[in-house]
C-alpha cells in the first residue's frame, strides 16, 4: 500500500502472523488467518497517514507459538534488505513469543539506528473492541517519528502495547486476558501514548553514528532454561545437564540468585561448567536482580562457575546466549559478553 500525499517519511509494515491478523470463522468460531490485504481494508485509518506505508507478509502467516530462530533471521534479512529505503519498521507479531523475538532482534541488529516496533493485539482487528487498531496506528506513528534534526526519535527494537513503548529485550508477557499484556519490570517505559506521545528521551538508546547497522543471522539453539523448585531431583538436573549438544543453560533461581544447599546440585553444576557448558543465573522474581555474593546460597553457585545474569528477563537471557553461541566465540568470550550490556538488556554490574 502506498499513499501519494506524504512528507517523505516511510514505514515498512511486516506482518508475521498472530491474533491481530485473524478473523473469526462464523460457522466454527475458530480464529483463522486472513490475507494481509484484508487486514488493511479493515483499517481505512491507515490511509490518513501522511507517510509512505509499504507492506510485507509472511506466507503462510506464523502463529507466534511456532516462531523459530529461522524466522528471526528472516526478519533480520527483510529489515537489512530494506534498511536504507525506510525510516522505520513495524512488525506485527503474535503476543505469546513477541518478547523472545524482540530480544533476539535487539542482538541480531547490531548498532540499529532506526525504530523496529513490534506490536499485536489480544483481539483480532476485525472485532469491535479490538486493541489492534490503536496498537498498530501508534506503532506506525512512532516508527516514523523524527527529532528536529531529522534523526529518528527511537533507534532500537521496542514493543508497543496498550499505550506503552518498552525496550524489547526488557519485556515479558504477563497477561493472557487483558489488553496490558506486556510489562518492563526492570527498566522504565520509553514512551507513553496519550493525547500526545511523550518520549522519555534520556532512556532511549543512542546508536553510534560512525558505525553502520550490522545484521547477524547465526543462532545456536542448543540451550535450555530450567527452574529450581523445592524438591527438585538430582536425576532430572543431571539429565538436563548431560543433554547431547547442550551449549548453555539459563538457571532460574530463588530471590537474588539463591539455590538449595545440596552437594549434588553444586557438583553437577561445577562438572557442567568444567565441560564447557555455560550456566547463567537469573532470578525467578519478576522484578529485581541477581546478586550472587549477597548470600551463601548464591556464593556457592559462583564457586561452581555459574555466572551472573543480573536483571535479565528469561527471554533476553536465552536469546542472548543463542546469539553469542551462534558466532563461534570461545566460552571465555561468551561468559565475558554475558556480563556486558550489549543492547540495553541489563541495567549494569554490581
Amino acid at each position: 500500500m502506498q499513499n501519494d500525499n506524504t512528507d517523505n517519511r516511510s514505514v515498512l509494515l511486516i506482518y508475521t502472523g498472530g491474533t491481530i491478523g485473524m478473523i473469526e470463522n462464523p460457522e466454527t468460531g475458530v480464529l483463522e488467518n486472513l490475507k494481509f490485504k484484508h487486514l488493511v481494508h479493515l483499517m481505512p485509518e491507515l490511509k490518513r497517514f501522511n507517510y509512505n506505508i509499504a507492506t510485507y507478509q509472511f506466507s503462510p502467516p506464523i502463529d507466534s507459538s511456532d516462531m523459530e530462530p529461522s524466522h528471526w533471521a528472516k526478519l533480520v534479512e527483510i529489515i537489512s534488505d530494506n534498511y536504507e529505503h525506510f525510516d522505520g519498521f513495524v512488525v506485527l507479531h503474535g503476543t505469546d513469543t513477541m518478547s523472545y523475538t524482540a530480544s533476539a532482534l535487539s542482538f541480531m541488529l547490531e548498532n540499529l539506528g532506526k525504530p523496529v516496533i513490534l506490536t499485536g493485539s489480544q483481539l483480532p482487528i476485525g472485532m469491535l473492541r479490538t486493541d489492534g487498531k490503536e496498537n498498530l496506528i501508534t506503532s506506525i506513528e512512532i516508527a516514523a517519528a523524527k527529532n528536529p534534526d531529522g534523526s529518528p526519535t527511537v533507534a532500537e527494537v521496542c514493543i508497543l502495547f496498550e499505550n506503552s513503548l518498552m525496550r524489547g529485550n526488557r519485556t515479558t508477557k504477563i497477561n493472557a486476558e487483558n489488553f496490558n499484556a506486556f510489562r518492563s519490570h526492570n527498566y522504565p517505559v520509553l514512551a507513553h501514548a496519550g493525547i500526545h506521545i511523550k518520549y522519555e528521551t534520556h532512556l532511549l538508546r543512542k546508536p553510534d553514528p560512525s558505525r553502520k547497522m550490522k545484521p547477524h543471522f547465526q543462532i545456536d539453539a542448543n540451550v535450555v532454561i530450567f527452574t529450581l523448585f523445592p524438591g527438585i531431583k538430582e536425576e532430572i538436573v543431571s539429565a538436563i545437564l548431560h543433554a547431547p549438544g547442550l551449549r548453555a543453560v539459563i538457571l532460574k533461581t530463588f530471590g537474588s540468585g539463591n539455590a538449595p544447599q545440596k552437594e549434588w546440585l553444586i557438583r553437577l553444576l561445577r562438572e557442567a561448567t568444567e565441560r564447557g557448558i555455560i550456566v547463567v543465573n537469573i532470578t525467578q522474581c519478576l522484578t529485581g536482580a541477581v546478586e550472587m555474593e549477597r548470600y551463601r546460597t548464591g556464593r556457592q553457585l559462583l564457586s561452581a562457575g555459574v555466572i551472573c545474569g543480573y536483571d535479565s528477563t528469561p527471554e533476553s537471557a536465552i536469546t542472548k546466549l543463542m546469539f553469542l553461541a551462534g558466532h563461534g566465540l570461545s566460552n571465555a568470550e561468551i561468559r565475558k559478553r554475558m556480563n556486558m550490556d550489549i543492547a540495553g538488556e541489563i541495567t549494569g554490574m554490581r
